[in-house]
């Protein structure tokens, strides 16, 4: 597994190298940040080491925007990532697969999961880097993931197989994985429809999604320190 893990490491490393860095992106004002008179919802965001994912309160969700939660009746968390569809499903997912995701994509899935232990004991080996976020924020992060769904023809998210761990599945998903639209990516464009500063375009790697939220969560501290 280690060994996997590294020669994926090695792959984004070489991608992240060859594509341009995005610009940066500032807060959306009437999103971000929560306003002082109003209770923020906190997420998660986690370092896996290789990909990125999102942790949300499934009580904190409006059913109406993302009412896949409730396939997981029992989970306090809701984990959430995307992925090329081969690789992330494959058992082993090899070097030569993470290749062909960049250059020769086969479909997306989405990888949820549920869960009740704390975030921080449940991922013990992954960064936990939490956020808070407005109401209107969560909403529309919480929409935009909905609508990643893949559907079938009675509008039911289009469930494939059991998940890599825990309560989990993966879902058939509607955006095309490919080198300028890794799994990193996702996350960071989820983020930003949430209204954070959180520059999607450029992003191939983990790291350069949790330097980013590092930054959101450190200016955050330091704007409460103001008042």
């Amino acid at each position: 597994m280690a060994i996997e893990v590294w020669s994926t490491l090695r792959v984004a490393g070489f991608l992240a190298a060859i594509v341009p860095a995005g610009g940066c992106l500032g807060p959306v004002a009437d999103l971000y940040p929560p306003p002082g008179d109003e209770t923020a919802v906190t997420i998660s965001v986690l370092d896996h080491g290789w990909h990125t994912a999102i942790v949300v309160r499934r009580a904190d969700v409006d059913r109406a925007l993302w009412p896949e939660v409730d396939d997981f009746p029992e989970a306090t968390f809701i984990e959430v990532a995307w992925g090329d569809r081969e690789f992330y499903m494959a058992r082993p997912a090899t070097l030569w697969l993470a290749i062909k995701a960049a250059f020769l994509a086969s479909g997306s899935v989405l990888h949820v999961v549920g869960f009740s232990a704390p975030v921080a004991h449940y991922f013990a080996e992954s960064e936990v880097v939490e956020l808070r976020l407005s109401r209107r924020g969560f909403d529309a992060m919480t929409r935009f993931i909905h609508e990643e769904y893949q559907r079938d023809r009675e509008d039911r998210a289009l469930r494939l197989e059991r998940g890599l761990y825990g309560s989990s599945w993966f879902y058939a998903a509607r955006s095309r994985y490919h080198l300028f639209n890794t799994c990193n990516t996702w996350i960071a464009r989820a983020l930003s429809m949430a209204g954070l500063a959180v520059t999607p375009s450029g992003v191939i790697t983990a790291d350069e999604v949790v330097r980013q939220v590092r930054k959101v969560r450190t200016t955050a501290a330091g704007d409460a320190r103001t008042f």
